[in-house]
């Protein structure tokens, strides 16, 4: 089946994946694959490993001048990735702290960012090369080069990346500013692994290297705790602009354990030539769709090699959204979009009303109504936000790991939401179509200064299960907005809201705050015969939960109360398949 590891097991994707000479280099293979191991120093004295692998015929014994496709990575894979095929050579190169390069790993900050500059002006010197080089990424060695891209990057023709972060904090670590916690201990451990396996040769080689090598990993842990909000140290990890102007290929999927950045990088990135690939990524990708494998070889083709392919000539964004079901999609139950810009022109965010009838289809606690209008009288619906079942509440993580897929018991939310709440609408009389980002607007009064709220859109079907689609999360001591940061609709209203993690703010106990909970971009279609639930439910623990107290959850009133906004595309008409 088509499944994936993500960022828990991308060491073990880099061995199975990439090709190694031992692999490959037999009598029957005309052009044998040939790789040479360099030492590279850094301008602070630092030696980075850097693989160097290409195919085909040699001269005086060394690999011809190519274009280039170079990777720097911290899961220690071996050499090399064809992404471009036998047309160019390829570099993998271990960064700082990890692997077997030296130096002490900095969480992917202003020092391993300037070593990409570095390897490039090395890389573009090489006899190898003929000074066009791609960059390839892919999670952590895409997060590498988004959060380089305010440097200048010598000999850069085209990129393409998958997956990574716009804003390591926002969009992996701390997302709604509620530590990740999975996550956050998989990479810790994926990274730390492999070079924790080069020690012996280390030693050898330079004994005194283990020492800011150790002790880096312990001070990582102790930096991810110490940082709980958005501040200078996060800010150094995330994209800081981009002053290349190259074409970036980026390739996302909407269940991604980090979907968020892409797509907020893509946005960033469009003007200059990028496109966007939802085929999926850390969340696998689905049946019968193809994947990123031949678009990635034709992006660097024209990109860096100068192919006239037309692949610069296709649809700006590609978009493979779900049919219903998250797992579904992946055996290659998905519908196809494409569009000229993210979010795709025309989408509008149709409000969605919290109210206080049921609904008669939820096991829910309150079992309440999502509809046009809203009620016309105030209702107060108690919580208490009990930490929730992770592998239905949490699909980013979920997906992460894999291993749950082939159990729905685990991953519908028809087990959670019986401690939740859930406002579920009517079936829908026509299909209609949601992608982009949505947001949760609740009028919330807590008992306690700190909780947790955590949000999940379902797609409810015939039979009454009820399948994630979408995941939105905050802590409640980020109350406020980022206006300049904030996306809001023609009318005002908050459509994508941008929290202030800069900051904590304890909203005083007993009193009403309208809190924006940004929910990840959505991308599903919602049949005829199926229904839209919203779920408020206690945090995941796949995450780190605070201690929490009840909350009351306001629905109607005069200012229509809490609401959910959702994206619909051109040619779905949301309100009628309501009956609006």
């Amino acid at each position: 089946m088509h499944r994936k590891l993500g960022i828990l097991g991308a060491a073990v994707i880099a061995c199975a994946a990439f090709i190694t000479p031992s692999a490959v280099a037999d009598d029957t293979e005309p052009h044998p694959f040939v790789t040479e191991d360099h030492r590279v120093p850094m301008s602070d004295g630092v030696e980075l490993l850097a693989r160097v692998g290409g195919r085909g015929p040699q001269v005086d014994g060394r690999l011809p001048a190519r274009p280039t496709i170079i990777e720097l990575t911290p899961y220690a894979p071996g050499c090399c990735p064809e992404y471009g095929g036998e047309g160019f050579n390829n570099v993998q190169v271990h960064i700082r702290g990890t692997g077997d390069s030296g130096g002490a790993f900095d969480a992917l900050g202003p020092r391993t960012q300037q070593d990409v500059a570095e390897i490039l002006a090395w890389a573009c010197e090489q006899p190898w090369s003929d000074g066009r080089i791609g960059l390839y990424g892919f999670s952590a060695s895409a997060i590498t080069v988004y959060n380089s891209l305010h440097h200048e990057l010598p000999c850069l023709e085209g990129a393409v990346l998958g997956a990574g972060t716009h804003e390591l904090y926002r969009d992996l670590l701390y997302p709604g500013g509620i530590p990740n916690g999975v996550p956050a201990v998989g990479v810790f451990g994926m990274i730390g692994g492999p070079a924790l396996a080069t020690a012996p040769g280390r030693l050898q080689r330079d004994p005194a290297s283990l020492l800011p090598l150790t002790t880096a990993y312990g001070q990582l842990a102790v930096d991810y705790l110490a940082h709980p909000t958005l501040d200078d140290w996060w800010r150094e990890r995330g994209m800081r602009g981009d002053v290349n102007d190259v074409p970036v290929l980026v390739v996302n999927g909407f269940f991604d354990v980090e979907s968020r950045g892409a797509f907020e990088a893509f946005q960033e990135l469009a003007d200059d030539g990028a496109h966007l690939y939802v085929v999926g990524a850390h969340d696998g990708v689905p049946a019968g769709s193809g994947g990123a494998g031949d678009v990635t070889r034709r992006w660097f083709e024209h990109h860096v090699a100068g192919t006239p392919n037309g692949v610069d000539e296709e649809p700006t964004v590609h978009l493979w959204m779900a049919d219903g079901d998250r797992v579904d999609m992946l055996d290659g139950d998905f519908v196809r979009v494409d569009a000229d810009a993210w979010p795709v022109p025309g989408t509008e965010w149709v409000p969605l009303h919290l109210g206080a009838a049921r609904s008669g289809t939820a096991r829910s606690i309150n079992d309440g109504v999502l509809s046009l209008s809203p009620d016309p009288r105030p209702t107060a619906v108690p919580h208490a936000p009990i930490p929730s079942l992770a592998t239905a509440t949490d699909a980013p993580t979920t997906s992460l790991l894999g291993v749950f897929n082939g159990s729905p018991e685990l991953t519908t939310m028809d087990g959670p939401e019986a401690l939740g709440l859930s406002w579920t609408t009517e079936p829908f009389t026509e299909d209609v179509l949601l992608a982009g980002p949505a947001s949760l607007e609740l009028a919330l009064t807590s008992v306690v200064p700190e909780s947790d709220l955590w949000v999940v859109v379902s797609d409810v079907h015939p039979d009454g299960s009820a399948h994630p689609m979408a995941t939105g999360r905050l802590r409640t001591t980020y109350p406020d907005l980022v206006p300049e940061r904030t996306r809001t609709d023609a009318a005002g209203a908050v459509i994508q809201p941008y929290a202030d993690h800069s900051v904590k703010r304890a909203v005083p106990p007993g009193q009403e705050h309208r809190f924006h909970v940004e929910l990840w971009p959505i991308g599903n279609r919602f049949k005829q015969g199926h229904r839209l639930r919203v779920h408020v439910v206690g945090a995941s623990l796949f995450s780190l939960p605070t201690a929490t107290g009840p909350q009351l959850v306001r629905v109607g009133g005069s200012d229509g109360g809490s609401v959910l906004r959702v994206p619909v595309l051109p040619g779905s008409d949301l309100r009628a398949a309501l009956g609006g």
